[in-house]
């Protein structure tokens, strides 16, 4: 099959209901396919994972999506994996600030480049638009984001808006909102299989009213005060279609339920670190939550953008510890030290469901003083860990299952073997620890934290 086909997989009667890129990197000649769901399942060879035969729907070399039942889609192993395994790098169809249009304590002043997103320290190395005064990181980023992000139609927008904002006070939520919906038309302008992309992820109007009875983030108000000022106030679209109310409902649906927040740099002095910008990333989309994941997301946007890793808005999804064939790959959606009332809380009202994962299990009776005491607990393990050098073994093999899933084991207590092992003690931090990729057939005995970015030797978690 070439680079670059598209599938879209539509159930008979109904609208689209999952796509995927069978590559992940597309030619510029790629095709799209339209192709009944039912005859391509029917198709699709099974694979016997473990002690099941399932249907697979879209496969990487490492993991493969397929149906789960009372789970939906999911991301399973198609072989063992090393702790450490990299299972997915997957770059964003669109990124949009997550800083108001205004704001006096802001001052106008953003300190991320408005393409990439990266920390912008001198000043000398910014890069002002003359139209609109957004700001960029290097000549070669604005120049790249004329044609995408930051096309004359967005620059006119922002102008427009800056002065709408400035004189209409406006929730902070319902501004970021707005920079979606701004960011989502214009991939209508300048990609419209990005945009067809977007359109056919997870997340209908029937989700945003739901979710919205619930949480009332994006309520039907919100949405239509939204499109009134984008119509109202933004020029018209260079594209066939213009502006409508329910597109807009759509397009906040889709970002409801697969945006990604990118943090702003880490620091021990800030104990409630902001999101910078949020991200629309296609594949790894995919994954679903649990409260003890076993993979976890790296994104590195102030990396050197002179190094090997130059796509700095690119998230890698890399492996917590070892899997077996068969299991399901997912990342916790928010830090894992969230207590179970936080952790319901955002669950139900922003993805609209109620998580039974073992550890919520054995959480959903506890009080709230068990959780702090539990978190006291950690950290006084991890000082007595820190200082003898080793876990107790009998942790270890309690918490080895019989089929080499390292977090298969104590069902009464799930937590204590995560805890101690996969996340950072760092001050302020809490971000989870994952080894380095590994070499051929060994696990790495570095493991990094995927907030701070710092690093430990396994004998010193």
């Amino acid at each position: 099959m070439p680079m670059g086909w598209w599938w879209w997989f539509v159930d008979k009667g109904k609208k689209v209901i999952i796509f995927f890129i069978f590559a992940f990197k597309l030619s510029p000649n790629s095709q799209i396919r339209v192709v009944d769901f039912n005859q391509l399942y029917d198709k699709n060879p099974c694979k016997t994972l473990g002690s099941a035969t399932i249907k697979i729907i879209m496969e990487t070399p490492t993991v493969g999506m397929t149906e789960v039942p009372g789970r939906g889609r999911a991301m399973v192993a198609l072989r063992p994996i090393k702790g450490g395994e990299i299972v997915l790098r997957d770059s964003p169809i669109l990124l949009y600030s997550a800083l108001p249009f205004h704001s006096d304590n802001h001052l106008n002043n953003n300190p991320y480049c408005s393409n990439c997103f990266t920390t912008i320290s001198q000043p000398p190395q910014t890069v002002t638009c003359s139209t609109c005064a957004s700001q960029f990181c290097t000549l070669a980023c604005q120049s790249a984001a004329s044609t995408t992000s930051h096309t004359p139609w967005v620059c006119q927008t922002l102008i427009r808006l800056r002065d709408y904002f400035s004189s209409n006070r406006v929730p902070l939520d319902v501004q970021i909102q707005t920079r979606f919906v701004v960011s989502a038309y214009n991939l209508a302008i300048v990609s419209q299989s990005k945009f067809q992309t977007l359109l056919s992820l997870q997340g209908s109007v029937d989700s945003v009213n739901s979710v919205a009875s619930q949480s009332d983030v994006v309520s039907e108000s919100d949405a239509s005060f939204i499109n009134s000022v984008i119509c109202s106030v933004c020029p018209p679209l260079p594209v066939q279609f213009g502006f409508s109310i329910e597109l807009t409902k759509v397009l906040l649906a889709k970002d409801k339920l697969n945006a990604f927040g990118l943090m702003e740099p880490f620091s021990e002095q800030n104990a409630d670190r902001s999101v910078r910008a949020y991200g629309i990333y296609p594949v790894a989309s995919f994954f679903n939550h649990d409260c003890l994941p076993n993979a976890c997301r790296f994104d590195y946007l102030d990396a050197d953008k002179s190094s090997s890793l130059n796509n700095n808005t690119e998230m890698v999804i890399r492996m917590i510890h070892d899997v077996p064939q068969g299991r399901e790959v997912c990342l916790s959606y928010f830090p894992v030290n969230w207590k179970y009332s936080e952790r319901q809380k955002r669950l139900r009202e922003d993805y609209g469901f109620v998580c039974d994962c073992d550890r919520c299990k054995v959480e959903a009776g506890w009080s709230e003083s068990d959780g702090d005491e539990l978190a006291m607990d950690d950290d006084e393990g991890n000082d007595e860990g820190n200082e003898e050098g080793t876990m107790d073994e009998d942790v270890d093999e309690r918490m080895e299952g019989e089929d080499g899933d390292v977090m298969k084991g104590d069902d009464d207590f799930p937590h204590a073997y995560f805890f101690l092992n996969y996340m950072c003690d760092r001050t302020n931090c809490w971000g989870t620890l994952a080894p380095l990729p590994p070499s051929v057939g060994t696990t790495s005995g570095v493991m990094e934290c995927n907030v701070c970015g710092g690093f430990k030797k396994l004998d010193q978690v």
